[in-house]
Parts: C-alpha cells; structure tokens; sequence
C-alpha cells in the first residue's frame, strides 16, 4: 500500500467534521494563508467543500481548538499568529514541581537562547532593531513602575527569536516563553531587576550586531537564573 492510498484511508476513517478540517487547513498551506488572513465564509466554505454548514461550524472550532484559525465576531475567521501551536505545546502546566520544572527549563535553555541570540546579532535587520529595541524599553519601563510587563517580555523573546529569521527557532520560542512565565511567577523582585538589566544588554548586543556578545550575555542571564533556582532548591 503507498503512502497515497494509505493516507486515504485513514482519512476515510476519521469523522467527516474531522475530515473536512483537514481541507480547511490544506486550503490555508496551499493558499499561503498567513497571520490575520481571512478564511472564505461559511457559506463559501459550503461550497468549495460540498458539505453542509452544521459540518463547516464543527470543523472550523476543531482548528480553532488547535489554534490554526481565530473567530474574530462581526468580521470573520482569519489565520492565527503562529497556527497550530499552542502557548504551551509540552504541557507543562500539568508538571506540578514547579521549582523543578523551571530548573530543567533553564537547563534546555541554556542550549537554545545563547545561539539564538548569536543568530539575531547576525542577521536582524534595521526594522528588526528597532521593534527590539521598543520591547527592550517597554519592558524596563514597565518594571520600573510596578506594572504588569509580561506580555510585553513575551513580545521581547519572540522578536529576539524573528531576528534570527529562523522559521525553526520561532516555533520553539513558546518553550522559553512559558519558562519566563514560570520564572516570573516565582522570582523575588531583586532578580527581575537584573532580568530587566541582562534584557537591556542583550538588546544592545544584538543592535550592534555582536553575536559573541549578546551569547554572552544571554549565557550571563540563565547563569544568574540557575544560582537562584539552586539557593532556592536548597532552601527547600
């Protein structure tokens, strides 16, 4: 049996919901649908598809379920930023020693996030600099004054990952989003002030185009990360 045949019959096996999920998200691959692109109507959906609208509904909220697509009300479906990942693609959240958790995350990270930023001092372009550069101010500024910065950190991590313009990299960053998540949640206020000085230093690094630099400092970063995780294990 080729593979042809054999995916065939494993399609012919799933629901028809299921089935015509699978259509919607070939249409978008090979319409290059991309972020905030919009998805024909229903109605048209019915058409091009050939099934009824009770059948479209129960496909589209399996895509929304997996995060390909978004239902925005009074205006439509359209794509999502990064389809089919999800902010915690490893399930995580489901590890309950957190303190754990966020040491073996460091751990990976350690081998991740200083050659991304090595890459991002290579290859960000003068656009690229200037949208890190923004993040980078908005999140110190934020600290400073005691406000929520999270999703502000998020967005600082994912254009550190776009500098790099490694499509690879860019979907691995919901890992070290939500280890900064975690470590955010449990770090003293003393450790995210220098979190928001190694920020300040990476970005610089990576402005210059200093890839051995921002390696550095991002190496810098996890190191005073790991110390912390271990006087905290200690504690324990």
């Amino acid at each position: 049996m080729d593979l042809s045949t054999l995916n065939n019959f494993k399609g012919h096996s799933l629901p028809l919901a299921e089935q015509i999920a699978e259509r919607i998200n070939q249409l978008i691959i090979d319409q290059r649908l991309t972020e905030n692109d919009k998805l024909p109507t229903e109605f048209e959906l019915m058409e091009i598809l050939n099934v009824g609208r009770s059948t479209v509904r129960e496909a589209l909220k399996i895509l929304v379920a997996r995060n390909v697509l978004e239902i925005k009300r009074g205006k439509g479906t359209f794509v999502t930023k990064n389809p089919g990942i999800n902010e915690d693609p490893l399930g995580f959240a489901y590890m309950q020693d957190k303190i754990k958790l966020a040491q073996e995350l460091i751990e990976v990270r350690t081998h991740i996030e200083p050659w991304t930023a090595y890459l991002a001092a290579q290859r960000a372009t003068e656009a690229d600099i200037k949208e890190l550069c923004g993040y980078c101010d908005r999140v110190v500024d934020l600290s400073l004054l005691g406000k929520a910065h999270q999703d502000v950190d998020k967005a600082f991590h994912e254009c550190v990952a776009h500098c790099t313009h490694n499509r690879v990299i860019c979907n691995l960053t919901p890992i070290i989003i939500y280890s900064v998540q975690v470590f955010s949640d449990i770090s003293e206020s003393t450790l995210r002030r220098k979190t928001n000085i190694s920020h300040r230093q990476i970005c610089d690094c990576i402005c210059s185009h200093d890839p051995e630099g921002a390696s550095n400092a991002v190496m810098a970063h996890l190191d005073a990360n790991r110390n912390y995780w271990e006087e905290l294990w200690r504690g324990i």
